[in-house]
């Protein structure tokens, strides 16, 4: 895998504002942000997109998966979020390290685009 903007915020190479780490997750404030709160969570481990995954990942998703609530819960997100995986060009996936997005502080609509 290429390096990206997200392992170079891995390495500490670029700063970014981050929420919560342990070892396996890192989370940051995303700075193209589409709601009042919008933090991307990304596993240490290099996978591009989720189609990559495969079944020794897991754990690692489920790990990902279990950290959101402790992320959104120090936002400050107790009336709701949304969480957001895009995978590939037309999902609309534009850093190809597998990330995803936690949206609040607004009502969400649906269908979102």
């Amino acid at each position: 895998m290429t390096e990206t903007i997200f392992s170079k915020i891995i390495s500490r190479e670029i700063p970014a504002t981050i929420v919560y780490e342990d070892d396996l997750a890192i989370a940051f404030t995303d700075i193209n942000s589409q709601a009042p709160t919008h933090i991307l969570v990304i596993p240490k481990k290099p996978i591009p997109k989720l189609d990559d995954c495969t079944e020794s990942d897991q754990a690692l998703l489920g790990h990902l998966l279990v950290c959101i609530p402790k992320i959104a819960q120090q936002a400050g997100l107790s009336d709701g979020y949304r969480v957001v995986i895009n995978n590939g060009n037309d999902g609309g996936q534009t850093v190809y390290h597998l990330h995803l997005h936690i949206l609040g502080g607004r009502q969400m609509i649906w269908p979102p685009g």
